[in-house]
């Protein structure tokens, strides 16, 4: 692919932002998260416009770059010029829940094996491991209504989103909310671990439960846990690791 850069065409705001979904893609790739060509992860552009950072439809994860990437608007409208469309039915869900929540600077989905296996269960996510008790106090469930094309849904899907940052949409895979890309992505990364541990736990003997008081308590014990940081901390590390591999997602 030859995709001009556009890092002298936008703000140096939104390029860092380019830069960092460019990067998040990758990042779902390497870990085996992506699924070929579906799924997204949309970004709110710095500003007061509405405007969001998509990915080009038919790129796999691995391809993408910062200047690849195509800015909408709400109604995913392509904002930006690419030779690549974008997909209206996957931006169903990403722009409702950017419609109704001003912290989501960022929306990341997955359709994985085991986050669709443990939607999958009438149980639901449960308390098996420490990873487990970070999701179960922000987490939301949605049910399975068809693929996402239809308008109708979006009330619903806001609702049972709520203040979470966790969504399990049922027979269909995993979401997450952050105020930041790190924000989702970390937030997907102890989601996607909570549900293959849950998965090898059932296939092995009687389980044993985290009691809720100290589910509760780890409700806020990520930030010591991260001296305070947060997904700051890991990022940094995520973006080397990444650069080791292959830095062309930078342009």
């Amino acid at each position: 692919m030859n995709i001009p850069s556009l890092k002298n065409s936008v703000s140096p705001e939104e390029w860092q932002l380019r830069v960092d979904l460019a990067a998040c893609y990758r990042l779902i790739a390497a870990y085996g998260w992506s699924d070929l060509v579906f799924t997204h992860v949309s970004a709110r552009v710095p500003g007061t416009d509405h405007h969001f950072l998509i990915n080009p439809y038919g790129l796999m994860f691995d391809e993408i770059t910062a200047s690849s990437l195509i800015k909408i608007d709400l109604h995913c409208n392509k904002l930006s010029e690419s030779a690549f469309p974008v997909n209206p039915a996957g931006f169903t869900i990403h722009g409702c829940i950017h419609e109704v929540r001003e912290d989501a600077g960022c929306v990341l989905h997955t359709h994985t094996r085991a986050g669709i296996a443990v939607s999958a269960q009438k149980c639901g996510v449960l308390p098996l491991s420490q990873q487990s008790t970070f999701v179960l106090n922000s987490l939301a469930y949605h049910d399975y209504e068809g693929v996402a094309l239809h308008e109708g849904e979006k009330p619903r899907l806001q609702a049972d989103l709520g203040n979470a940052n966790y969504l399990m949409l049922r027979n269909h895979g995993l979401l997450t909310v952050g105020r930041t890309i790190p924000d989702a992505f970390l937030h997907m990364y102890t989601f996607e671990n909570t549900c293959r541990i849950q998965i090898d736990a059932q296939a092995g003997g009687e389980l044993h439960h985290i009691q809720k008081p100290v589910i509760d308590l780890n409700a806020t014990i990520m930030k010591v846990a991260t001296a305070g940081q947060g997904s700051a901390l890991t990022w940094p590390a995520l973006l080397r690791k990444l650069d080791r591999m292959d830095e062309s997602y930078k342009t």
